[in-house]
C-alpha cells in the first residue's frame, strides 16, 4: 500500500496540474500490480489562506485521494511530519514530494523496485539545477558542503523528495525534536538506502513559498541542529584572540622601553570595534543554541488537525484551542 504525501502551502495555481500527474501515476502503479488498490494520495494543506483546503477537499472526492488540513501555518518541515503521522499506520510505503512539480514524480516507480530489492530509504536526488537561479544553484551547493564540512551526514542534491518504509517512517517518528530539518534526521535513521537520480524542472505554476528569508532560516536551522562546531569555533576564535593580545602586549612592552611608543587613537577605537564585533558575533552564536534548547524544552505540539478526509482508515483530529498560540508556534518553527 503506498501513500504519496504531498505538502501544500497555497497553491491553488499548481494544484490541478499536479494532481492529475499524481492520480495519473497511481493508477498506472496499480494497474502494473505494483501498488494496491488501497494507495491512495495525501495532501497536507499546511493552513493555506487561499483556495488550496477547498481544492483538496473536491478532489478528495475520488477515493484515491485524502487531504489533512492543518489549523495554521505550522511550516513546510511539520506539515511533512504530519503526513507521515497520519499515513503510516496505513502505509506500507510512503513517498514525500512537494507539490510545485519541479520533483521529478515518474521516477516513483524506481524507487518502488529499490524498496523490493531491500531498501528502507531511497532518496530522490538531483543530478543538475539548471532550473534554478544562479544565486539559488550557488548558495544551495554552498550550503551542502557547509554541511559536510560540519560533520552533518546528508545526500548532496537531496531535498525531501524520499521512499521510506513503514518502519523506517517509524523510526524517524521516534525524533521528537522541535527544530525540524528531516534530510538530516532522515539519514540518521539508519537501514538500508539507496538513490535515485532525476532532472529537475520548473515549477508547474504559481511562485515559490521558499524567499531567501525563509531560505536562510532553514539553513541556520539545519546546521544548529546537527552541529555544534559553530560553537566550538567561536571558542577557538577566543583563544586566537588571546594569543593575539598577548603578542600585541610583548610588542607595547618593547615599543615603550625602546622609546618607540607612538599614541594612536584610530589604531585603539578600530581595535575596540573589532574585538566587539567579534564578540557580538560569538554571543549571537551561543543565543542560537540557547534559543533552539527554549524551543525544545517547552515542548509545545508541532502542528493541530482541524479536518480530515480519509477514506476506509482512521484520522485522529487534534483540535486546537488557541489559534493565536497556533500562529506564534508557527512563527518559532519557521
Amino acid at each position: 500500500m503506498l501513500y504519496i504525501i504531498v505538502p501544500c502551502y497555497n497553491e491553488q495555481e499548481v494544484l490541478p496540474m499536479m494532481h492529475e500527474q499524481l492520480l495519473t501515476l497511481l493508477q498506472h502503479l496499480i494497474e502494473a500490480s505494483a501498488a494496491s488498490q488501497e494507495s491512495r494520495v495525501l495532501y497536507v494543506d499546511d493552513g493555506s489562506t487561499d483556495t488550496t483546503w477547498a481544492l483538496i477537499s473536491d478532489l478528495a472526492r475520488d477515493e484515491r485521494v485524502c487531504g489533512i488540513k492543518l489549523s495554521c501555518n505550522a511550516g513546510h518541515q511539520n506539515a511533512l511530519l504530519a503526513g507521515l503521522e497520519t499515513a503510516v499506520e496505513h502505509a506500507d510505503v510512503l513517498v514525500t514530494i512537494d507539490a510545485d512539480g519541479q520533483d521529478d514524480a515518474q521516477v516513483i516507480p524506481q524507487m518502488l523496485e529499490r524498496y523490493r530489492a531491500g531498501c528502507d530509504i531511497v532518496y530522490g536526488v538531483r543530478h543538475e539545477r539548471k532550473s534554478d537561479t544562479w544565486f539559488k544553484r550557488t548558495s544551495a551547493q554552498a550550503f551542502y558542503r557547509t554541511m559536510r564540512w560540519l560533520g552533518v551526514k546528508n545526500v548532496y542534491n537531496h531535498a525531501d523528495y524520499r521512499l521510506m518504509s513503514r518502519r523506517a517512517a517509524n523510526a524517524l517518528l521516534d525524533y521528537r525534536e522541535r527544530n525540524l530539518f528531516l534530510r538530516g534526521v532522515v539519514s540518521l535513521v539508519g537501514f538500508k538506502s539507496d538513490c535515485v537520480y532525476y532532472d529537475r524542472g520548473t515549477r508547474l505554476a504559481g511562485k515559490s513559498k521558499f524567499p531567501l528569508r525563509k531560505m536562510m532560516s532553514f539553513a541556520v536551522d539545519g546546521i544548529t541542529s546537527f552541529s555544534i562546531r559553530p560553537v566550538r569555533m567561536v571558542l577557538t576564535l577566543g583563544i586566537v584572540f588571546l594569543f593575539i593580545a598577548l603578542a600585541m602586549l610583548v610588542y607595547v612592552l618593547v615599543a615603550y622601553f625602546t622609546g618607540r611608543a607612538v599614541s594612536g587613537w584610530a589604531s585603539m577605537i578600530l581595535s575596540l570595534w573589532f574585538i566587539g564585533g567579534c564578540v557580538l558575533i560569538g554571543l549571537g552564536v551561543v543565543g542560537e543554541y540557547i534559543g533552539k534548547i527554549y524551543i525544545e524544552v517547552k515542548d509545545r505540539p508541532r502542528y493541530h488537525l482541524e479536518q480530515c478526509i480519509m477514506h476506509n482508515a482512521q484520522c485522529t483530529i487534534k483540535p486546537c484551542s488557541n489559534q493565536s498560540s497556533c500562529i506564534a508556534d508557527s512563527t518559532e518553527q519557521n
